[in-house]
């Protein structure tokens, strides 16, 4: 189980809407919303990988210290959210490093995790794994082998697969493969659109057929339907972001009710362990 801790205001689908110098203006909902979070997690026993921008660390280090502090695994979000394909090597290797020196900072713990915003490694960018390991992390979950209008590699491993020479763990978002095409069954905004049954039979199928472990993910403010509203949007963006909002915190509790979720440490231990051997 992941969360992808990140405000409302901070999703990448709204930067041609609000700029990064304007998001102090905005009212933060991300510690309350992490804090129900951790709350559904404890009554059903789940731990799970927080993904966390550096910026939300930063400004809420006692958030981060309860995440930390009731069992759960830390890991890098990046600084503030920048997709990856926006960003040079030099760039791309100053955000990760800057989001792990506040992290460990505030959390007091080593920050060995990453994921891309908006899994946002690409053809493009193969140089990021490697990037990552010249800064100490170990796994990263970055990638969604689909094809989509804003990110993904189709042709990519579905599963746990090793990058940079040996160094680094890749651990895409899961999918489902039907008819020679992979369909994303891992969380987001597909789990707030489709019915509970339709992820179900999709994560059972990777379970039995694929003999696999699912890697979900889910953001805060997808639990959150009083969010404040965000002024003109365009229909797809805004129908991304909105639908099924008010739904969403029942749909992930019979979820956690229906499945055992731990970290991603702890689920791909052996796999970390021959990664951190080389």
């Amino acid at each position: 189980m992941t969360v992808d801790v990140e405000d409302y205001f901070q999703v990448s689908a709204f930067d041609p809407y609000i700029s990064r110098q304007s998001w102090k203006n905005y009212e933060g909902r991300v510690e309350s919303n992490t804090d129900r979070i951790l709350q559904l997690f404890d009554q059903f026993d789940v731990q799970a990988t927080f993904f966390t921008l550096g910026w939300v660390a930063q400004k809420y280090p006692a958030m981060v210290k309860r995440i930390v502090d009731q069992g759960h695994d830390l890991a890098s979000h990046g600084w503030d959210h920048r997709r990856v394909t926006t960003l040079s090597r030099k760039e791309f290797s100053e955000d990760i490093a800057k989001a792990k020196v506040t992290l460990e900072d505030v959390s007091s713990t080593p920050i060995t995790g990453y994921r891309a915003p908006s899994y946002s490694f690409t053809l493009q960018n193969d140089w990021a794994h490697d990037v990552l390991l010249e800064q100490g992390y170990h796994y990263s979950s970055s990638i969604a082998p689909i094809k989509h209008d804003l990110y993904g590699i189709p042709d990519a491993p579905r599963f746990a697969h090793i990058c940079a020479n040996g160094g680094i763990l890749e651990l895409p978002i899961t999918t489902t493969r039907l008819h020679n095409k992979n369909y994303p069954c891992g969380g987001g905004g597909w789990f707030r659109l489709y019915p509970y049954a339709v992820s179900k039979w999709a994560i059972n199928r990777v379970n039995a057929r694929d003999n696999e472990s699912v890697i979900f993910y889910f953001h805060p403010w997808e639990i959150d339907p009083e969010q404040p509203r965000v002024s003109g949007l365009n229909l797809t963006t805004r129908f991304r972001h909105y639908q099924n909002l008010a739904s969403m915190e029942g749909k992930i509790a019979r979820l956690l009710d229906d499945y055992k979720w731990r970290t991603i440490p702890e689920v791909f231990s052996n796999d970390l362990a021959n990664v951190t051997q080389n």
